[in-house]
């Protein structure tokens, strides 16, 4: 089974990507709500981040994300005790289902991972798709969607891999700073393309030799 690491930074319009794969046919494993299962109420990751944070960041059994948040995104010590939690489950239900898939021989699923590079992801995959834009437009986009001040949205975008570092090491890079349908078009003809490429290649090998 092929698969493909689609990843962004905040505000960069990845889940507009994410939704036009899902539209097109493609199985999508989004990472980000695989992560909100596991911290609602009752989710695997709950006792383990009480026990790191306390009680503080949580309203009876329920997570208080926006405290959490706070926490984490101030202190990089914390933000990484945070992903120590959360990140092998994650990664754990992920390689789950993309197991589920590959026996039900679906030929390609896509792996949205926000933080593909930053967590080694991308050394699971067999193709990188970055979905970016300007830092300036990503700040504008996290304010505005947001309601974060200037302050709040750098501090987002600070705490992921530079945009440069991305782009080095993504086999393809989708920019949304055009219109949405302009963007469904280039991402229907990349996910056509690549189902065209993994049929002939399962023709080939196939094939009787001549």
């Amino acid at each position: 089974m092929y698969r493909i690491g689609l990843t962004g930074g905040i505000g960069s319009g990845k889940s507009t990507v994410s939704t036009c794969l899902r539209l097109l046919g493609a199985p999508v494993l989004d990472a980000d709500a695989i992560s909100h299962a596991l911290t609602a109420p009752g989710g695997e990751a709950l006792p383990s981040i009480r026990t790191r944070f306390g009680d503080g960041v949580f309203d009876g059994n329920v997570l208080d994300r926006k405290k959490l948040a706070a926490i984490v995104f101030a202190d990089r010590y914390a933000r990484r005790d945070l992903e120590g939690i959360v990140h092998p489950l994650v990664f754990a239900r992920i390689e789950s289902e993309m197991r589920r898939l590959a026996e039900a021989g679906t030929p390609a699923v896509v792996l949205d991972v926000p933080l593909l590079f930053e967590t080694g992801m991308d050394q699971k995959v067999d193709e990188t798709w970055l979905v970016c834009v300007p830092e300036a437009e990503q700040i504008r986009r996290i304010m505005v969607r947001d309601g974060m001040s200037e302050q709040e949205a750098r501090a987002r975008v600070a705490s992921q891999m530079s945009l440069r570092s991305k782009v080095l090491r993504a086999n393809r890079v989708i920019s949304t700073m055009r219109t949405v349908e302009e963007t469904r078009l280039e991402v229907r003809a990349l996910w056509e393309k690549t189902l065209a490429a993994l049929a002939a290649e399962h023709a080939r090998k196939g094939a009787p030799l001549a």
